[in-house]
């Protein structure tokens, strides 16, 4: 299953070698938000982008909780209400959503057709931090699409252990 984590400012932190088949924008040091509104490949990964982006701008409020006076989140909806028409009228909605089990209805360029769970999960000790966990429904043409995607992670992984990918927790805790 695709899994990565991401903080508050939707920086991607880790990522599995699913994810970033699902999508080259989910490797460790991408932000979320700037690839679904600056890149026009990641916006085509979307069946249902701009229903997909209220969601993405309205959970974004909500894990800021009001915290209009940090200035990193500041930075970000300044450089993306610069740069992005939609992230400017969507933010200015002042629309809060909160997390709760969606359906992310993709369109991949290599398998297709994907309508894939989302749950996000809180990291214990890890402020602001969600561990995200794409899964299809078990027999479907996406559970199927969603392990061929598997299968071409693994045919084009290249030789560098996981253990040393940048954001991993392996190399920040390495083994005695």
């Amino acid at each position: 299953m695709p899994a990565f984590v991401q903080n508050r400012y939707l920086d991607i932190l880790a990522s599995d070698p699913m994810a970033r088949a699902l999508s080259p924008n989910l490797a460790p040091g991408a932000n979320r938000l700037r690839a679904v509104f600056l890149d026009p490949a990641e916006r085509e990964l979307f069946r249902d982008w701009r229903q997909a982006m209220q969601s993405v701008v309205g959970q974004m409020r909500a894990d800021s909780g009001g915290a209009t006076d940090d200035p990193r989140l500041t930075a970000l909806v300044g450089e993306l209400s610069l740069k992005s028409d939609c992230f400017r009228r969507l933010w200015a909605r002042h629309e809060v959503r909160r997390r709760e089990g969606v359906v992310s209805r993709l369109r991949h360029p290599e398998v297709g057709d994907l309508d894939l769970y989302c749950d996000k999960l809180a990291v214990a000790g890890a402020d602001g931090q969600l561990l995200v966990i794409y899964h299809a429904e078990p027999g479907t043409e996406s559970a199927r699409s969603l392990a061929l995607l598997g299968s071409i992670a693994a045919s084009t992984r290249d030789d560098t252990p996981d253990s040393l990918r940048p954001g991993d927790p392996a190399r920040l805790y390495p083994s005695e």
